[in-house]
Order: structure tokens, then C-alpha cells, then sequence
């Protein structure tokens, strides 16, 4: 399978299944324990673009945003036999074009190499190497 063979749209959501699937295949366990609480969250998300090839699910992004001001890319995920594929980088410009306007993008990520290398690669920048330094990021996560 070629990257020129797989549709990466907007429009039609994942299952719960196609989700649990997905969210198990990237080790994001913590996510398919309550697979109602993921359907949910993609749902309710502002936008959210998949990767397919045929009906197959190989990937998601998904944007929550006022639409004006700030998007948070909150999830990209591609399968790994995938990953460095272009598959990646493919979603996270279709998750984020109708925020183009947006002033603030903001993102919260593992503290991984290939993640910092892959956002990067795409111009996002770590808050504390923004500008001269002195924004701050806070974050308050239950559970």
C-alpha cells in the first residue's frame, strides 16, 4: 500500500470498534478503556480527518477549537507500520486547514524524540523555545 493510495478525508467518523482498534494498535491504552468516554471525545471534537485505504482505518487527527482564536490538535495517531510514511504529517495539514486563521495552535505531547522531531518538521515550536522565552504553558490533568 502506497501513501498515494490512501484518502485521508473529513466527514465520516470511525466507529467505536475502528477507534478501539486504532487507539490499541499506537499503545494508547488509556483511551480504549472506556471506549464510550473515546467515542465521545472524537464526537464531540470540532474536526476530525481520518486515513484510510479502502475502509481501513490507518489514522486520525482531531482538532477542538473556538474557531477563531486557538485550535488544540489534541490527537495524531497512525498505525506504526505506517509511521515516517508521510501519513502522519498528511492528517495534521487536513486536521488543521479550516484553522488556518487561527492565531495559537497549541499541542500536548509525549516527551519523545521522533514526537518533538515530527512537530518540528511541520514548524511547530516548544512554548519555552517560543520567542525570548517567556510564555508559559499550564496543564491540569485528572486521573
Amino acid at each position: 500500500m502506497g501513501a498515494h493510495e490512501i484518502v485521508i478525508a473529513a466527514g465520516s467518523l470511525p466507529t467505536r470498534q475502528e477507534l478501539v482498534e486504532l487507539y490499541d494498535a499506537v499503545g494508547w491504552t488509556t483511551y480504549t478503556r472506556d471506549p464510550e468516554l473515546l467515542e465521545a471525545a472524537i464526537t464531540g471534537s470540532t474536526h476530525v480527518v481520518t486515513a484510510r485505504y479502502g475502509e481501513e482505518l490507518l489514522g486520525l487527527a482531531r482538532v477542538v477549537s473556538d474557531g477563531a482564536t486557538i485550535a488544540y490538535l489534541q490527537d495524531v495517531l497512525v498505525r506504526p507500520e505506517l509511521q515516517r510514511e508521510g501519513v502522519g504529517r498528511s492528517l495534521v495539514h487536513a486536521a488543521l486547514e479550516p484553522f488556518e486563521r487561527c492565531r495559537q495552535k497549541v499541542l500536548l505531547t509525549d516527551d519523545e524524540d521522533r514526537q518533538r522531531a515530527f512537530y518540528e518538521s511541520l514548524g511547530w515550536t516548544e512554548i519555552r523555545d517560543h520567542g525570548d522565552g517567556s510564555l508559559r504553558a499550564f496543564v491540569q490533568l485528572d486521573g
